[in-house]
């Protein structure tokens, strides 16, 4: 069910890019496997480029993404690129890597297919407004509570305070070692 969702959603997008079904094209009868454990992806390329799903005890390419890098998928996909491991074909994942960086959907055309260019343009508009909304909010929340904990209710403490402290011990370490060098010099004296 989830390959089958995958490969659809992924086809749906090649269907509007004849530039990635060609760069994908060379590769025909080529499987790769997608994995976020314990959910691995297969799939393999037709003769036109497209996605198909695939099952192969050795995969082409393996592309391998650990789970607790799941969350950098806020930041897009050039995010995850840093943590994924690649292995196998060195063409074909490069083919594979160019094509899942540059693809993407655009949903404006998309809803301008079902309500018209205006709706859509004002509906997408609309979203990004409200989605462009929420960060800043989100930002200016997260901002106001580190000046919290950092001013008012001093839990954090500050870079500059860390560096100070840090300075300070070392120079009451270095007077320290100098003091019991002249003391073990007086008691030699003595």
């Amino acid at each position: 069910m989830l390959v089958s969702s995958a490969v659809a959603g992924l086809n749906h997008l090649l269907a509007d890019a004849p530039w990635a079904r060609e760069r994908l094209a060379p590769f025909a009868g080529r499987t790769a496997v997608f994995s976020v454990k314990p959910v691995d992806i297969g799939v393999g390329i037709d003769n036109d480029g497209y996605f198909t799903e695939a099952v192969a005890a050795e995969p082409d390419v393996a592309l391998e993404l650990p789970l607790g890098s799941l969350p950098k998928a806020i930041g897009g996909v050039e995010a995850l690129m840093a943590d994924i491991r690649i292995s196998g074909n060195a063409d074909f994942a490069d083919a594979l890597g160019f094509v899942l960086r540059q693809l993407r959907w655009d949903g404006e055309e998309a809803l301008a297919r079902l309500v018209g260019d205006i709706a859509a343009h004002r509906a997408v508009g609309l979203a990004r407004g409200v989605a462009d909304w929420h960060l800043s909010t989100a930002r200016r929340v997260v901002d106001n509570l580190a000046e919290y904990f950092s001013e008012e209710q001093p839990m954090v403490v500050k870079h500059a305070a860390l560096e100070a402290f840090a300075h300070s011990t070392a120079t009451l370490r270095d007077d320290l070692a100098r003091l019991e060098k002249r003391l073990r010099k007086l008691e030699g004296q003595g």
